[in-house]
């Protein structure tokens, strides 16, 4: 069985408890005035906004949370209160001006106190007991807690409006930057070149326009992974399906291993370094290196560098062209079957890349050079004059290199 709590304000009669409340609503004018006074006494910093009549909006919200408290009195402590929406207010101002709530906090503490204070001394005037002027000074702390909620709220709201308006700003500059034109006629903009339009929204959103940029674009590896925790000066979408980076100044010192920490549990490539008119370059690469990621032809879990990935990037994208070369410049090895195929090719490469002889070719693959002499008489038979031929030997580097890319070569 549940014994229900007593409670020392309800026991008050309610003659006292209307003569209390009375008696503290008389003076909440003037108790706001010095509440105020003592406020700016100790927190001179703290500015003061004036509401729409030109008194103080601290003033407002002091006056309106002493009245609503008191108001509730004859209801009793324990019944909830209405909290002023004029602290949401000043919680949304703290967060628009860029100030944490601890000063705020603190100011509400201070009032809490000094309110408490005085609604005490008008206690023992009209003879509340003490137990129950106990309680109503744990309901006033309670209602303090209610009102730093509304103001962390306000704040939260105002945070969440911001970085909400930055996002937009963030996405309004790259896809400038992205669709823009790479080259634009003398006298168009700044002295740099750099076109108005996009100088203004770089200049709103605070981003000091660099020389040099790389664009990045990512692979979410969870619909709900946390972004990245970019520097603030690194621009990021994360509302494209494949999330984007624009990196000023990307050959800065440190800049690529607080990159890779950043996107750590990431996947992705960032594009090469290159003029901020040209983003929409880098971009095209780093595009291309991430859908060679998503076909498993490059590592995934890490932010690849577009430039360590040269080979690659160059011979894997244009595939039917290679493809089709391949067809061509490999076709006397039809005859030969799969596995003896293979061991063809892979000999051709090593010996167009050493350009030695057997045994420089027999180290690289690790067979016994008279084998390397067997295959190198057989790819001659196969290729005749052709192999002597500089462009043909090009082509057919290439096309062999295209294949280990893709892991039809060892």
């Amino acid at each position: 069985m549940v014994t229900a709590v007593r409670s020392a304000w309800r026991e008050v009669p309610p003659y006292q408890v209307r003569q209390f409340a009375a008696r503290a609503l008389e003076e909440v004018p003037t108790l706001a005035q010095d509440i105020l006074r003592e406020i700016r006494h100790a927190y001179p910093q703290l500015p003061l906004v004036p509401d729409e009549f030109g008194e103080p909006r601290a003033l407002v919200g002091i006056r309106q949370s002493l009245e609503h408290f008191v108001a509730h009195l004859t209801a009793g402590p324990d019944r909830p209160h209405v909290h002023p929406r004029v602290f949401q207010e000043f919680g949304r101002g703290e967060g628009l001006q860029g100030r944490s709530l601890d000063v705020l906090q603190a100011v509400y503490r201070l009032g809490v106190r000094l309110a408490w204070r005085r609604l005490a001394e008008i206690g023992q005037q009209v003879a509340i007991p003490a137990p129950a002027m106990y309680e109503l000074a744990e309901s006033g702390y309670e209602y303090l807690d209610g009102l730093v909620a509304e103001s962390v709220r306000g704040y939260a709201e105002a945070a969440a409006r911001q970085a909400g308006e930055r996002l937009r700003l963030q996405r309004r500059l790259m896809e400038q930057l992205f669709t823009g034109p790479a080259r634009r006629r003398r006298g168009a903009g700044t002295a740099d070149g750099v076109p108005p339009a996009l100088a203004e929204r770089a200049a709103a959103l605070g981003w000091t326009l660099p020389r040099r940029v790389a664009v990045a674009v990512l692979l979410r590896p969870a619909r709900e992974a946390v972004a990245p925790a970019v520097a603030p000066d690194v621009l990021l979408d994360m509302e494209s399906e494949r999330p984007r980076m624009v990196v000023p100044e990307p050959d800065a010192p440190g800049r690529r291993e607080l990159l890779a920490r950043a996107a750590a549990g990431w996947s992705g490539a960032i594009g090469p370094a290159v003029p901020l008119l040209d983003a929409a370059k880098s971009l095209r690469w780093a595009g291309a290196a991430v859908d060679l990621t998503e076909r498993g032809l490059l590592p995934a879990g890490e932010l690849l560098q577009c430039t360590e990935h040269t080979e690659a990037l160059v011979l894997l994208p244009p595939e039917e062209l290679i493809e089709d070369l391949t067809r061509r410049r490999l076709a006397p090895l039809d005859s030969c079957g799969p596995a003896h195929g293979r061991r063809l090719a892979e000999t051709l490469l090593a010996w167009l890349e050493t350009r030695g002889g057997a045994p420089e070719v027999a180290a690289r693959l690790g067979v016994h050079p008279q084998t390397v002499r067997y295959r190198l008489r057989q790819i001659r038979e196969l290729w005749g004059a052709e192999i002597d031929d500089p462009d043909r030997r090009f082509e057919l580097e290439l096309v062999l290199r295209a294949r280990r890319l893709r892991g039809d070569l060892s």
